[in-house]
């Protein structure tokens, strides 16, 4: 039997879906919704029936019948801390995510939208490692000051995806295998996977770890809460300069990487250096990875869009080949990767788990 699967990722204005036969993509569409109409509902969750709405316009389009799949597949949102893999969706998940205690976040709507377009075809649906996967190790967990824990909050999707092609290219079982893997995008995480379970990473989220695009990552503790208590800024100004204004476009004023790339092509020094800073920073991060796993790596792999940057590619591995071989599989495909966790459970190559 040949599975067809829909996989879908709701975005902060838009939706995307794709249809799989398999492993073939059969059409991938990215339904853009107008921002002052997303701005008009209260919460997340409000939007769940407009967004449907388009999904099954967009269906139609194609000439394509919600009846063929034979499952639904949405990204995961802001659950509660879970280990990774595949989890068919139930109450439990869509009730949690309604009261949404973590967070709002677009991609809270992947379940509810999966679980509703799957019950009305009588078909399961599933999550595929959310934002929420937890396997941190409790040393891991722990800070200088006993009122913080670190949280485990990172591209655990295109981490866990990208492990199992490295696994495969290695002709090894994932969880066999010691890794480091950088996802390298608008936010940047550093896992380190011990035998199939991320047992540290930075919290991308929070702007832990090395500077991105558009994160601060870490900065010294005492200039910031000078500068938080100094009146000059708000906490929402604060928190803009850690997520969302924070690293390469405080310095560079872009936060694209094929626009850095034209930048240091034309000579542009002050950008050939922020790049460079970028580049220590996320080698330093692979070094730290290193010692959680006590020196037994297999391999370091980076991924994410930065890492079509082969000048990047270089910088890093100058610093971290003395670890391990670097394998560099450059993008993200976060379609396939949904659809090709729910394709492993529909052909029994792993047991779905159960959301509690």
């Amino acid at each position: 039997m040949e599975y067809k699967i829909l996989a879908i990722n709701p975005g902060s204005t838009s939706t995307k879906i794709a249809a799989y036969k398999e492993e073939e993509l059969l059409f991938k569409i990215s339904i853009k919704h107008d921002t002052e109409l997303i701005n008009s509902f209260g919460t997340i969750i409000e939007q769940y029936s407009f967004r449907e709405a388009s999904i099954l316009k967009a269906l139609k389009e194609q000439k394509t019948e919600l009846t063929t799949f034979d499952a639904i597949v949405g990204r995961g949102g802001m659950l509660k801390p879970i280990e990774g893999g595949t989890y068919l969706i139930n109450n439990a998940m869509i009730n949690y995510i309604k009261k949404a205690p973590r967070g709002e976040h677009a991609s809270n709507l992947g379940c509810v939208l999966a679980k509703n377009l799957g019950d009305s075809i009588n078909k399961p649906s599933y999550i595929v490692d959310p934002v929420a996967v937890d396997e941190m190790e409790e040393i891991a967990r722990y800070t200088g000051m006993p009122e913080i824990k670190r949280q485990s909050l990172f591209h655990a999707l295109n981490q866990k995806a990208v492990a199992l092609k490295t696994a495969k290219q290695l002709n090894k079982d994932y969880n066999e295998l010691n890794l480091i893997v950088a996802h390298l995008g608008g936010g940047i995480s550093v896992g380190a996977h011990k035998f199939g379970k991320v047992i540290d990473v930075n919290n991308a989220l929070d702007g832990d770890g090395p500077m991105s695009p558009e994160r601060s990552g870490t900065v010294p503790m005492g200039p910031l809460y000078k500068m938080a208590f100094s009146g000059k800024y708000s906490l929402k100004e604060i928190k803009r300069k850690n997520y969302g204004n924070g690293g390469m476009v405080a310095y560079l004023g872009t936060n694209d990487g094929f626009e850095l790339e034209k930048r240091i092509e034309n000579g542009d020094k002050e950008a050939l250096f922020i790049l460079e800073v970028m580049c220590y920073q996320i080698a330093k991060e692979i070094g730290a990875c290193s010692t959680v796993l006590k020196g037994d790596v297999d391999a370091i792999v980076l991924t994410g869009g930065l890492a079509f940057n082969k000048h990047l590619v270089k910088l890093i591995e100058e610093r971290v080949s003395f670890i391990s071989k670097l394998i560099v599989f450059p993008g993200e495909d976060e379609m396939e990767s949904l659809a090709l966790g729910t394709l492993r459970v529909l052909k029994g190559q792993e047991t779905h788990k159960i959301y509690t």
